[in-house]
């Protein structure tokens, strides 16, 4: 099978010739200056290092709808808006659709072409509580969910409309295989907003853009770090299809998600923090995973980037393992589950 029917046959639950092998989130540039000092070829960018470790190749875009050339704000955390009156202020960076931005028509088209080769082709975008946060920085957004709803609500249905017309533009050169909405919505003790907010300020814009995305078949996707436990049948509801990356620092058992959720894709979950302490505990992760990943609908791979406290010689044991146990699944099927 090639990289792109395996990805499709694990997220509809069917058999595969093996687990994909795949790095869903590039790694730290910490990580690969450490490993280029251990003998690593150096100058390998994202997509060479898959093939350097033999992994699937998996090509990812991610559309900004604040231009790079917008004001930045003053240091981590903070905005660059206060209010409405500060969102007029940029709308000139916002929600542009130019020529090689955010689009590269030709680099699409080259992965197009990859693509019927058999890579997988995917994409990502700031999503409703995601760029709002942005735009207003960490405090003042928690707070304008009751002082600005006004403006959140503007902020996100202009969203939701831009994010329409970017799927129209990227399909008619190339039909991605899936996407994740980047929200980042969690902590380690779960959300950071009630489900009465999800509903009110998240729910209608997923309900605009979701439909655009599945009637092309294009999997749907929430990339949100923390405990996204509590918030699983929230973007049920909202149409989403999978969720990444299950961190394991925060609590999250895809065991017990599997359980309550059974036709929700998953992507990640392997603890990052086992891989620089040697194989004994890195077989011991992937045998925690192991019997999830024979049901089908969850692609293993490391739950965040790998940190640089792990060695070359730590992720060439990883990625001999993680073959070891992807080929464990191949030609024994899925077993189908849920309705």
């Amino acid at each position: 099978m090639t990289a792109r029917e395996r990805f499709h046959a694990v997220m509809r639950f069917e058999p595969v010739d093996r687990l994909p092998l795949v790095e869903w989130a590039a790694w730290w540039d910490e990580t690969v200056a450490r490993w280029e000092a251990e003998g690593l070829p150096r100058g390998l960018d994202r997509y060479e290092l898959y093939e350097y470790f033999g992994l699937d190749m998996w090509y990812q875009d991610w559309w900004r709808p604040l231009h790079w050339e917008a004001p930045k704000p003053a240091r981590h955390g903070m905005g660059i808006i206060e209010d409405e009156s500060g969102y007029e202020g940029i709308r000139g960076y916002l929600y542009q659709i130019l020529e090689r931005w955010p689009i590269d028509p030709v680099r699409w088209r080259e992965w197009c072409e990859a693509q019927r080769r058999g890579a997988v082709v995917w994409f990502t975008v700031d999503g409703f509580f995601w760029f709002s946060r942005v735009l207003l920085g960490i405090e003042r957004h928690l707070y304008a969910f009751y002082d600005q709803p006004k403006l959140l609500h503007r902020i996100n249905t202009e969203l939701a409309e831009w994010m329409v017309r970017m799927i129209e533009r990227v399909c008619e050169i190339c039909v991605p295989d899936f996407m994740t909405f980047a929200e980042d919505m969690s902590y380690n003790h779960g959300p950071m907003l009630s489900e009465a907010l999800f509903n009110e300020f998240l729910l209608p814009y997923y309900q605009r853009v979701v439909p655009e995305l599945k009637r092309r078949g294009i999997w749907v996707f929430v990339d949100s770090d923390g405990d996204v436990s509590a918030a699983v049948p929230w973007f049920e509801r909202a149409g989403i299809e999978g969720i990444l990356p299950l961190e394991r620092q925060s609590g999250v058992d895809v065991g017990v998600l599997r359980r309550r959720h059974p036709r929700m894709r998953f992507i990640g979950h392997y603890d990052k923090l086992v891989m620089s302490k040697g194989s004994g505990a890195m077989r011991a992760e992937f045998e925690r995973l192991i019997a999830v990943a024979r049901q089908g609908g969850f692609i293993i791979s490391c739950d965040h980037q790998t940190p640089p406290e792990v060695s070359l010689a730590n992720y060439w044991e990883y990625v001999k393992l993680f073959r070891e146990y992807a080929e464990q699944v191949g030609g024994r099927g899925a077993r189908e589950i849920g309705s």
